[in-house]
């Protein structure tokens, strides 16, 4: 019978038709195939199958006379950028054989060309061999142009990301907006369920198509017939993408194995993935440390506690950062897993625990303590593996993990999770009190530039646990994605109300973040600015303005749903308000046990066959596909899922399903 392990171990499938071309090669790969690899087997495993080198994909890096074979692994259609710095880099070096590798399946170069007849053969690909030639200086020499699907990340058993599609996330209205000023009055879209693949930018749907067929290649290798599900606009369109794939309709007609897959488009619950309320270490590693250059995925692990090197300000750039994936050692591996799906508390006693027995197994001497986990606790227990290489060598993967842990653990922005925390619960019971305006009026205090004079008077607070502007806009995404939960009120009033309260709040929320002397990540994205002395108040401001119009959005994205419209809670008097996961919601109309259709839940696999289905049913009982109808299970969060979800995702089919995966 198909298990998770053989859905977890196709990554590294495909990766291995990549390392049987690498033997004495150079490999050029770009960030996303890196990112893909890093979870599994990393440079290591390249360097196993004979690669000569790894090099960054840029018009900047070339080979010696004696690096005659070059292999390139990208994530892009070969076009514009991609073929110019493949050209750079072949004109740079002396290769006499060339490998390529794109993740977009030959299909979707054949639309991006605009060609839409069914071609035999991999005409692109082949013209694209012939380029290579050219570019080597002789039409004699080897070239091969291949897809293969290298896009996935298998982080842990029952958890695979997609970091080549990061960036793609649910449609919001302001998206709609966009669409719909392309079209003529009469044919515009009246919400973002309207909307059809063919109406959406040619780069996104070159991009669904790409995600489509990745996911048709993982069912291929797995002889998997599926059932496609969908929740959310974004969702029904990938799942109709698979659903109409050509070689998905000759597949589900033979596949001995069945799967249901539920697309979700995040946005149905944007609350669980900003909130605090998850109670999980992995969150908190993620959110503190610095993401690994490069990478969506992952972070960097400073690594100087293991070494006898004094910290100064330079000492960061000396030595190569640890990090979180690690999928040479199985110690590593079992730590990962139960951190990744345990409560803190028993994440943090899991990582004493294996430091202490990796720490005894080499002999060291290792001061037993008990009681309550501190940071300076795991700190003491890793440096005791600076006095021995090969227990260092040995316990590698562990020992990032346990740095990662107590870095987290005493990193000063740690206390503004609390802080956070604190006032999303007191959002929560608020919103059973007011109107949304009310509510909303409350972070206005919160909104004064970190460490200014406003700051100190109220005395007890420190600046570490003051809200700086990252954690204000996840509060704001937090209340706007449950806007529609607070008291009805009359309209037309509250919205005048509204009005005025985001004019003050957009005010506000510009002059923290002009007054920030360093611009974090998303401050950085949400401006298009790389430092303070280039962001200006008209940019912030305009920036600002811009936010707010996609969070106004955020409140109408379950408008549509007729059933899972709710993700809250009101306080009854005797229990306290309280969020309910859209997860949780799905998951318990899944393992239903008597099996009810849930309107919301679109099946997206039956084309024909539903529509007919459709129409007896006026007359007669019909049975539709269920979710729950399949042994194996998968969920696709369009635009990301939180490690608490994972655990909240394997709580539920512990207590319901005890036999599905």
């Amino acid at each position: 019978m198909l298990t998770t392990e053989d859905f977890t171990h196709f990554p590294h499938q495909m990766w291995e038709k990549v390392l049987s071309k690498v033997k004495k090669a150079v490999v050029f790969m770009d960030d996303k195939c890196t990112e893909a690899l890093h979870w599994s087997g990393g440079a290591a495993a390249l360097l196993e199958a004979g690669a000569r080198n790894l090099k960054q994909f840029s018009s900047f890096e070339a080979c010696g006379a004696n690096e005659p074979k070059a292999v390139f692994v990208v994530s892009t259609l070969l076009k514009g950028r991609t073929v110019d710095i493949i050209k750079d880099i072949i004109s740079l070096s002396h290769f006499h054989y060339c490998v390529v590798f794109t993740t977009v399946a030959h299909s979707v170069h054949l639309l991006a060309n605009n060609v839409t007849a069914e071609m035999e053969g991999t005409p692109v690909f082949e013209q694209f061999e012939e380029k290579l030639c050219e570019w080597m200086g002789n039409m004699n020499y080897t070239a091969e142009v291949m897809h293969v699907p290298v896009v996935f990340a298998p982080v842990s058993q029952q958890l695979v990301l997609t970091p080549t599609f990061a960036h793609l996330f649910p449609l919001l209205l302001p998206d709609l907006e966009m669409i719909n000023a392309r079209r003529p009055e009469k044919k515009r879209f009246g919400s973002l369920m309207d909307i059809d693949m063919h109406s959406l930018p040619a780069e996104l749907q070159l991009e669904i198509k790409s995600l489509a067929s990745a996911l048709n290649t993982m069912f291929e290798a797995t002889a998997t017939r599926e059932e496609s599900f969908a929740v959310g606009p974004m969702s029904r369109i990938i799942a109709g993408e698979l659903a109409s794939h050509p070689q998905a309709k000759n597949r589900r007609k033979t596949a001995p194995n069945k799967a249901s897959i539920i697309f979700v488009d995040r946005t149905m619950d944007l609350t669980g993935a900003v909130g605090h309320h998850g109670d999980s270490l992995v969150e908190k590693i993620l959110t503190v440390l610095k993401p690994l250059p490069g990478h969506v995925t992952d972070v960097q692990v400073d690594m100087l506690e293991l070494t006898s090197l004094q910290r100064t300000p330079h000492s960061q750039n000396t030595l190569a950062p640890g990090c979180l994936a690690q999928s040479q050692s199985p110690a590593a591996q079992s730590l990962w897993e139960a951190m990744l799906t345990s409560k803190h508390k028993e994440g943090v006693m899991e990582v004493r625990r294996q430091l202490v027995e990796a720490a005894s197994k080499e002999k060291l001497p290792i001061k037993m303590s008990m009681g309550r986990v501190t940071p300076e606790q795991l700190c003491s227990y890793m440096q005791l593996f600076r006095s021995s290489w090969r227990a260092l060598e040995s316990h590698c993967g562990v020992l990032q993990l346990g740095l990662a842990t107590a870095q987290a653990l005493r990193h000063p922005s740690l206390p503004r999770w609390d802080s956070c925390l604190a006032f999303e619960r007191l959002l929560l019971q608020a919103l059973g009190d007011s109107g949304f305006p009310t509510v909303l009026r409350q972070l206005l205090p919160l909104m004064r530039p970190r460490g200014g004079e406003d700051s100190s008077a109220s005395g007890s607070r420190s600046r570490e646990d003051e809200c700086g502007p990252d954690e204000l806009i996840l509060l704001l995404v937090y209340l706007y994605s449950l806007a529609d939960e607070a008291q009805p009120a009359d309209q037309d009033a509250e919205e005048e109300v509204l009005e005025k309260l985001e004019r003050e709040l957009i005010g506000a929320l510009t002059l923290v973040i002009t007054r920030e002397t360093e611009l974090s990540p998303l401050l950085q994205k949400l401006t298009g600015c790389s430092n303070p002395e280039e962001l200006t108040t008209e940019r912030a401001h305009s920036a600002v303005e811009d936010m707010f119009e996609t969070l106004q959005g955020l409140s109408h994205t379950r408008d549509h749903l007729k059933q899972l419209r709710s993700i809250y809670t009101a306080s009854d008097g005797v229990h306290q308000a309280t969020y309910r996961p859209f997860l949780r919601q799905i998951l318990e109309e899944v393992f239903h046990p008597d099996r009810l259709e849930c309107p919301d839940i679109e099946h997206m696999s039956g084309g024909l066959t539903d529509l007919l289905k459709t129409g007896f049913s006026m007359f007669m009982k019909v049975s539709r596909p269920h979710p729950s109808d399949n042994p194996l299970l998968f969920l696709f969060l369009v635009g990301g899922v939180t490690p608490s979800e994972l655990r909240l995702i394997k709580e539920m089919v512990t207590t319901h399903k005890p036999g599905t995966q």
